[in-house]
């Protein structure tokens, strides 16, 4: 099947969520969270992810995690995960219990869209302290695509990991994990590369950019993926294919808000004031854009000189 075609399958399939301008959402994914061993690029944000995530959840914002949370090609036991970073487990579950979270799988932890492992490994956690199970994500669901779906114009803005574009990391993902978790986990200590990661090739990236703008001029509605890492933020009368970067870059973490009927593309980094302190800071990369000025784009109207923002 074409990947495009695919695409329009996860959108016709997707759950509506429905939001207006006083809707509060921030989108981000590609936590790749680990073991806390040294291949683990969480650890070195987990801070900065902690601090924005908190910041979120008082200012009453809905989290959407848009695929790849997880690093479950590099590790194949998700309770290693959990318990190192149980702190961010903790945080995730109170949006969840005030229906504030939605998640999304991508290539790298493909196996949530098996049920049987979500209610194995998500629903509850083994409180050792107590000797007791406790409720964690009880009966959440992970999907493929979202769509959010305007109350006031019907408009829809659709979310998607990316990587159904991505042939070897959709459709050959078993061979592609197989290939990570025992050749290119243990060489990337000596610095090299794992070519199957979109985030780690330009050509990649590009094809899965090229790809997601064709879909998007095609069905005329805003796209938000992650997949690459590489946040793209496009003017007015471009395609509106935004990406939310990652929270694994080297020195920050990026998302995109939708909030007040606008959305804007932020970072979160290490801040130093005068005096010398250190603090963790939100700063605006892109934006803010009236939502409304994407929607209702058509083929015609649409150009393909989209930017990205390098952070």
């Amino acid at each position: 099947m074409d990947a495009l075609k695919h695409v329009s399958q996860v959108f016709e399939a997707a759950e509506q969520i429905p939001f207006d301008d006083s809707s509060r959402i921030v989108l981000m994914s590609d936590c790749h969270r680990g073991d806390g061993s040294w291949a683990d690029e969480f650890s070195r944000n987990q801070n900065l992810y902690f601090a924005a995530l908190t910041h979120y959840y008082k200012e009453k914002f809905t989290y959407i995690e848009i695929g790849d949370g997880d690093e479950l090609w590099e590790n194949s036991r998700f309770t290693d995960i959990k318990q190192v970073h149980s702190d961010v487990f903790w945080l995730l579950s109170r949006f969840y219990n005030e229906d504030r979270l939605y998640l999304i799988f991508g290539n790298h932890d493909m196996v949530k869209k098996d049920n049987r492992f979500v209610k194995n490994n998500l629903y509850q956690y083994f409180d050792e302290s107590g000797k007791r199970h406790v409720s964690l994500f009880k009966n959440i669901k992970f999907h493929e695509g979202l769509v959010l779906n305007h109350r006031g114009t019907g408009d829809k803005v659709f979310l998607v990991h990316g990587h159904q574009v991505d042939f070897l990391n959709y459709r050959l993902w078993k061979p592609a994990r197989f290939l990570v978790r025992y050749l290119w986990r243990p060489l990337t200590i000596f610095g090299v590369n794992d070519p199957t990661r979109a985030a780690k090739n330009y050509k990649k990236k590009d094809a899965v950019e090229k790809r997601l703008t064709e879909w998007v001029i095609e069905e005329k509605h805003i796209l938000i993926a992650g997949h690459t890492h590489r946040p793209m933020f496009p003017e007015v009368g471009e395609p509106p294919y935004f990406n939310d970067g990652s929270c694994v870059h080297p020195r920050c973490i990026t998302a995109i808000e939708i909030a007040d009927g606008c959305i804007v593309l932020v970072k979160w980094n290490v801040k130093t004031k005068d005096d010398g302190t250190l603090f963790i800071g939100r700063e605006v990369l892109a934006g803010p854009r009236r939502l409304r000025d994407y929607f209702g784009r058509t083929g015609e109207q649409l150009h393909s000189n989209y930017i990205s923002i390098f952070v």
